[in-house]
């Protein structure tokens, strides 16, 4: 079968009796019930580029040390976005990833090597709870090694959020953290305490925000 401008026609058939409309397909596969199905592969000559910038707004409670995101925004070069709310959601998981492995995702062992966290219920990953609605910025530049011009997606935004998170955290406080995650580091809290005061809440700067 081959499909084109809308029309699906069959292979080695003549034409007036290959074609047939989409809607029409579509109408007789709703009568028969059986699921429409399609294959393709492809080889593209070589690997390209994943290019993402993530920007954070953070709060945070000297007294405890606990980030609290704001807003999150993760801009990123797609390649062509096929089905962009696809797209988006690839972002915001990814995104979602990299932050629990900023400020949440840690092992934790016993004296005798075992893991003391190793179910979900222990190991601390965010939820919806913990985050705000990541926005998306998708930009669309094609790669020229894929024929559909498109990129990986899903990989990219796991990359950013440390850096982004640790960023945002000195922006507010001024203490750099260079541990993962950033809030499990004792030192630090206590470098956030002296600069916020007592019961004040820090916040990162967002001027450079549209």
């Amino acid at each position: 079968m081959q499909a084109r401008a809308g029309d699906v026609r069959r292979r080695r058939v003549p034409r007036a009796e290959a074609v047939a409309k989409f809607k029409e397909l579509a109408v007789k596969v709703s009568q028969s019930g059986e699921p429409i199905v399609g294959r393709a592969t492809v080889d593209p000559p070589g690997s390209t580029n994943g290019f993402g910038v993530h920007i954070a707004d953070v709060e945070i409670d000297p007294e405890t040390g606990k980030v609290t995101i704001l807003r999150y925004t993760a801009v990123q070069d797609v390649g062509k976005a096929i089905h962009p709310s696809y797209v988006e959601g690839q972002m915001q998981g990814g995104s979602a990833q990299g932050i629990g492995w900023a400020l949440n995702e840690e092992y934790f062992y016993d004296n005798q090597g075992r893991m003391k966290n190793a179910s979900y219920l222990d190991y601390r990953m965010p939820t919806a709870l913990d985050l705000p609605m990541i926005e998306t910025i998708i930009v669309e530049v094609a790669n020229p090694a894929h024929p559909f011009g498109v990129r990986g997606v899903g990989e990219t935004p796991i990359v950013p959020p440390p850096a982004t998170m640790a960023n945002a955290i000195y922006h507010a406080t001024k203490v750099r953290m260079r541990d993962l995650p950033c809030r499990r580091r004792r030192s630090g809290r206590r470098s956030i305490r002296s600069r916020g005061g007592h019961g004040r809440r820090i916040r990162s700067d967002s001027d450079a925000r549209p």
